[in-house]
């Protein structure tokens, strides 16, 4: 494997263990020759992140809108910066430079990132591991909703097998580096033919 994208927060978030846990997962990648592909920007987690890869020897690409330089957040010392039109263009240059995707914890636009790329996983638009780092529990309720989608039958266990998560960077960097994906999803079945 030999880049990652990492969707995370914009902000520390409030315990210091956040923090510690995205310059964990920064040095990690570095440590495993692994490219960081990221948001670009030097706030928060995201910046944590990519100092620490970048720290640890390690490649770093960010990727970041314009309308998001131009408030002069981005990272100015990265191997190489991307610069896009839209949020959506910078989801679709990750989804295309990462082998695979971490998120770390953040808020409404981590998940939004987060969903997307899975939702693309289950529907077989990339074969890429999917991971939830599940630093100081912040993601328990949402491991439990993934639970209760495949209880409910609105999603097979199949693809609840496709949330990769754990409590380590150097776990989650095991995990994908041994992952299989499953079978594309088909909706034919006997009945539909």
């Amino acid at each position: 494997m030999k880049s990652i994208a990492v969707f995370c927060g914009s902000r520390d978030g409030a315990s210091p263990v956040y923090k510690e846990s995205a310059h964990a997962l920064g040095k990690v990648l570095a440590e495993h020759g692994i490219t960081l592909i990221y948001g670009g920007a030097t706030v928060g987690l995201m910046g944590e992140v990519a100092d620490a890869a970048l720290e640890a020897g390690g490649d770093v690409v960010g990727v970041i809108p314009h309308f998001l330089k131009s408030r002069e957040i981005e990272h100015k010392h990265l191997t190489e910066l991307i610069l896009v039109d839209s949020m959506h263009e910078r989801k679709l240059k990750m989804s295309e430079l990462a082998e695979g995707f971490i998120a770390l914890p953040g808020g409404p636009g981590t998940m939004e990132e987060y969903f997307e790329i899975f939702t693309w996983a289950q529907l077989g638009l990339h074969r890429k591991p999917c991971g939830i780092l599940n630093v100081h529990h912040y993601y328990d309720p949402l491991i439990a909703l993934f639970d209760q989608m495949a209880r409910e039958q609105f999603m097979t266990d199949i693809h609840r097998s496709m949330v990769l998560t754990d409590v380590s960077p150097e776990g989650m960097v095991r995990q994908f580096l041994n992952y299989s994906p499953p079978p594309v999803k088909t909706y034919l079945t006997d009945e539909r033919t």
